[in-house]
């Protein structure tokens, strides 16, 4: 058979003053592998268009011949900047299917972790961001904090960003001695680093003009273009998953929503660094509740045992064979689960046929819905309000391609 080929996207000038131009893909500032198609008249521009795919690793597909249990590291890859929000998600999405009720101290560090790398995903947004626009010693600040979250994951996964931390029915290990101390630290010091980010950018005339009044999307646009979170609540839409769909036990923590009615790329930066104040407050308030108890649910035909009743009982080590070379079966039936990820509504279908394999696994990704509002934000604005307008949806091309 003949190979299907499908021709890249073309982008036709359509009056006689304009010309087509490629931006991308290896443009440093579309953060990753996206290909722009602009009709620009002059500097300013007429018409986009993205053009996606360059990334795409077929994840979906992957995850129906995997073990529920082992789809979890695929997710990590997703979104590579909040893979244990992409693992939150999915297990999530799973452990409805089991009817599985996850202990307490389970829920909380998930909060905990979940809000960390919030926070590790908004400081490599900001860094980036502020050095697209010229800003390069924002970049600096941001990752030096970003490498203390990354050391939190280290000590509790043994990996920095591609944790698997969450398990269907629990997570994989108990915090190790030092941990809570160790985020403690971070949760105390950290407002006075936003402020020093703040200190920098947010009086800065040259930020200022490079980022109020641009790309600006109105309510009614965003809502209709299916954008969420920063990029939504910055238009003036007042909607947070943790808040509104509480999961996970959120709902047992105070914590505002940042919005802003002005629907331009600074907006979206204020709301950005309020959500960086919001969620290490809500790491304090996990600091100070966090119960004891089990870290799993009592499942032993779902969970794997621990490690010391394996090595000591033969029914452990039994359930840990058969779990690890048969999987376990799922009730058929199938289940929408979303979160709210750092750049919005992430949500997984999950479908089951009654099989220890998914028939199904579809991800609705935030960056991929937010993208679709980059030419309403670019039209009629210059080529550099491009990169700005990139910049303020925070887009992940791993999870826009998947």
């Amino acid at each position: 058979m003949p190979q299907m080929f499908t021709p890249s996207p073309t982008l036709e000038a359509t009056g006689p003053s304009t010309m087509t131009l490629n931006m991308g893909p290896q443009h440093p500032s579309t953060h990753g592998v996206l290909r722009l198609l602009l009709e620009i008249d002059g500097e300013t521009v007429v018409r986009l268009m993205p053009d996606i795919g360059f990334l795409h690793t077929g994840i979906e597909k992957t995850c129906e011949a995997k073990f529920y249990q082992q789809a979890v590291p695929l997710t990590d890859r997703i979104d590579y900047l909040c893979p244990l929000t992409n693992n939150l998600c999915y297990v999530l999405a799973v452990e409805r299917l089991l009817g599985l009720e996850i202990p307490p101290r389970a829920q909380w560090l998930r909060v905990m972790l979940n809000e960390l790398t919030r926070i590790n995903s908004h400081l490599v947004w900001l860094g980036t961001h502020a050095l697209d626009i010229g800003a390069m010693s924002v970049f600096l600040y941001c990752f030096r904090e970003r490498e203390d979250t990354l050391r939190i994951f280290e000590m509790v996964s043994g990996q920095r960003m591609m944790t698997s931390y969450f398990r269907i029915g629990g997570l994989a290990l108990e915090p190790p001695l030092g941990m809570f101390d160790t985020v403690r630290k971070f949760v105390n010091r950290f407002p006075s680093r936003v402020d020093e980010y703040e200190n920098l950018l947010t009086a800065n005339p040259i930020w200022l003009r490079r980022t109020k009044g641009v790309a600006y999307l109105a309510p009614e646009d965003a809502i209709a273009l299916g954008a969420t979170g920063p990029t939504l609540r910055a238009s003036g839409v007042d909607i947070d998953l943790r808040r509104d769909m509480p999961y996970t036990g959120y709902e047992k923590f105070q914590f505002k929503v940042p919005i802003s009615h002005d629907g331009d790329v600074f907006a979206r930066y204020i709301v950005r660094v309020e959500e960086l104040r919001e969620s290490n407050e809500i790491v304090r308030q996990t600091l100070e509740g966090v119960p004891e108890g089990p870290i799993k649910a009592d499942a032993p035909k779902i969970v794997l045992p621990d490690r010391e009743k394996m090595k000591t009982q033969m029914e452990a080590l039994i359930y840990h064979f058969k779990i690890v070379t048969e999987g376990f079966p799922v009730p058929a039936g199938e289940v929408y689960q979303a979160v709210e990820s750092p750049r919005g509504e992430m949500g997984y279908y999950v479908v089951s046929d009654g099989s220890p394999k998914p028939y199904r696994v579809h991800v609705r990704a935030p960056s991929f819905a937010n993208l679709q509002a980059l030419e309403t934000m670019c039209k009629g604005r210059l080529i550099a309000d491009v990169v700005a307008a990139i910049g303020s949806i925070d887009i992940v091309l791993g999870e826009v391609d998947r």
